[in-house]
């Protein structure tokens, strides 16, 4: 590995009480959003909630997130999975970039199979907006199976 880089998580306030086990599991093994980070090490230094529609915290969490060294903030795949999925997320990305001048990844661990099948059932990401913001978490589908 040949550098270390250093992000922070931000999910959505449905999950509040989410122990991000889904999200340091696919940190460690590189998956999901995580893959871009191959030959890189990561330092977690922050991992909070939106705080809840409309996305109270967002500014909050990116400024102190970005303090504390981060180059890069993980919108988490949670954002995406939800039902409905969070309709700020586009908002959230690009507020982050241009007002932290930091990276913004949307997506952490690889979508859970039975979300993916889900949405692809209803037709929630039908719309060409969704493609990049799925992308990163899309994986294989025995890969999504191992995060159901």
């Amino acid at each position: 590995m040949n550098s270390i880089t250093k992000i922070g998580i931000i999910i959505c306030d449905r999950y509040h009480c989410c122990a991000g086990g889904k999200c340091l599991k696919a940190m460690k093994n590189r998956e999901g959003a995580f893959s871009i980070y191959a030959d890189t090490e990561v330092e977690l230094v922050g991992f909070t909630t939106c705080d809840g529609c409309p996305g109270g915290n967002i500014e909050y969490a990116g400024e102190e997130m970005v303090k504390n060294g981060a180059t890069v903030i993980h919108l988490a795949t949670g954002m995406v999975v939800g039902y409905p999925p969070c309709p700020s997320i586009s908002t959230f990305k690009t507020f982050l970039e241009k007002r932290y001048e930091v990276k913004v990844v949307v997506g952490t661990h690889p979508i859970p199979k039975k979300y993916f099948d889900m949405h692809m059932h209803l037709g929630t990401w039908k719309h060409p907006e969704w493609k990049p913001l799925i992308a990163p978490t899309s994986c294989n589908e025995e890969t999504r199976a191992i995060y159901d």
